[in-house]
C-alpha cells in the first residue's frame, strides 16, 4: 500500500552511489527506509509517477531501485500507466545484478514482473503490526538473515502475492499471508509489509481509508494502537535491515567503479 513522506530524502554526499526510488502516489515515500538510506551515504533519486514523473529507460547511473507502495493493484496500467516501465526496470536489476527492493505494492510488481502472480485477499485485508516467521533460506541472507523470530512488521495491504515466480526464495512468513519476503536472483528482495512506516502513517492511512474498513469490519483504533505499541521494535529491526540493504546497494557501486 502506501507510505507517508512529504520529503524526498538525499544523501548530502556529493558523488554518493544513486537509488532510483518509484513513488507511485503522495501518501507513499521512501519514509524510515529512506532516511537510513540517506544516512548510510546514499542519493535517493525519487520519481514521483503519478505526478508525471518519467522513469528512466535504463538503471545506468544508478546503483540500486527502490519500488514503493501504493493502492493500485500492480497489473492496473489503465489507472498507473508507468507500471510497464516499472517492471522493465525491475526485470533489469535483477537480469543486471543491481540491487532491488520491493515494498508491498513494489513487491507485488517484482512477482509480477518476474512471472509470480498477485491476487486479492479472499479474507480481508492484512493490517496493522503482524509476527512474522523466519524460514530457513533467511539464514545467512545478507539483508533479512538479522531478522529475529516473530518480528514485528507494519502491514496494510488488500493484495498479496499467490505465487512466487520461478527460482525465487521465500525468507518471511507470517501465519495470515505466507509470502512476506523473498529473494530474486542474487540481489533482488521484496517483501509485503511495510518496514518504512510508523503509528502517525498508519493512522493517516486508517482516517483516509475510514470507508473501506468499516466495510471490511476493521477496528481502525485497534490497528494503529498495534504499530503504535510495537512502533519501537519496528524501528529497530527494518532500521537495521534498511541499513543491510544499502550496504549491499553500496558494495555493488564499489564494484562497478572498481574499488
Amino acid at each position: 500500500m502506501r507510505t507517508r513522506n512529504d520529503v524526498e530524502t538525499r544523501a548530502a554526499t556529493a558523488g554518493a552511489p544513486a537509488v532510483l526510488v518509484v513513488q507511485h502516489e503522495e501518501e507513499a515515500g521512501p519514509g524510515l527506509v529512506g532516511e537510513h538510506l540517506a544516512r548510510a551515504g546514499l542519493r535517493l533519486d525519487v520519481i514521483r509517477a503519478w505526478e508525471g514523473g518519467a522513469l528512466p529507460e535504463t538503471l545506468s547511473g544508478h546503483a540500486g531501485l527502490l519500488v514503493l507502495g501504493g493502492s493500485v493493484n500492480c497489473e492496473q496500467d489503465g489507472a498507473a500507466p508507468w507500471l510497464p516501465r516499472v517492471r522493465a526496470l525491475v526485470r533489469e536489476a535483477v537480469a543486471g545484478e543491481v540491487p532491488l527492493l520491493g515494498i508491498c505494492l513494489g513487491g507485488q510488481i517484482v512477482a509480477h514482473a518476474l512471472g509470480g502472480a498477485v491476487t486479492r485477499r479472499t479474507q480481508g485485508p492484512e493490517l496493522g503490526a503482524v509476527p512474522l516467521r523466519r524460514l530457513p533460506a533467511a539464514e545467512g541472507d545478507p539483508v533479512l538473515g538479522g531478522v529475529p523470530e516473530g518480528a514485528p512488521a507494519a502491514q496494510w495491504h488488500w493484495d498479496e502475492v499467490e505465487r512466487l515466480p520461478a527460482g525465487a526464495v521465500p525468507l518471511l512468513t507470517g501465519d495470515d499471508c505466507p509470502y512476506q519476503a523473498f529473494r530474486v536472483g542474487s540481489a533482488g528482495w521484496a517483501v509485503q509489509f511495510h518496514p518504512e512506516v510508523g503509528a502517525e502513517t498508519v493512522a493517516a492511512w486508517a482516517a483516509e481509508d475510514a470507508e473501506p474498513l468499516r466495510a471490511a469490519g476493521v477496528d481502525a483504533g485497534d490497528t494503529v494502537a498495534s504499530v503504535r505499541a510495537a512502533e519501537p521494535e519496528l524501528r529497530a529491526v527494518w532500521g537495521a535491515v534498511s541499513e543491510a540493504w544499502g550496504a549491499v546497494v553500496r558494495a555493488h557501486a564499489g564494484a562497478s567503479r572498481g574499488d
